[in-house]
């Protein structure tokens, strides 16, 4: 299996090589998603204490925006992560 193809000097782009990238995406995206996870669940007075330096942010809001983004960034790793990885599992 080659992804590049010298006599035509540019990347191809094959039903494996999208396989591969998204494969990669997969596992870099949810191993942030999984450590983000755990430091929100385990340490979230530290993880606090960090962000009130830089930012004006009670308790409270600070746990409603971790709980946003974590949400947010779960949906668009399922969405443009998996999902298409998935997809090209099933027709591959």
């Amino acid at each position: 299996m080659r992804f590049y193809n010298a006599t035509m000097a540019h990347y191809v782009m094959n039903i494996e090589t999208l396989t591969a990238f998204f494969l990669w995406c997969v596992l870099i995206n949810g191993a942030l998603l999984v450590v983000w996870t755990s430091m929100c669940v385990f340490m979230p007075d530290t993880i606090y204490r960090l962000h009130s330096r830089w930012f004006q942010i009670s308790g409270d809001n600070h746990q409603l925006a971790m709980y946003s983004f974590l949400g947010l960034f779960k949906i668009m790793f399922v969405m443009f992560n998996l999902v298409p990885y998935i997809a090209l599992r099933i027709i591959a």
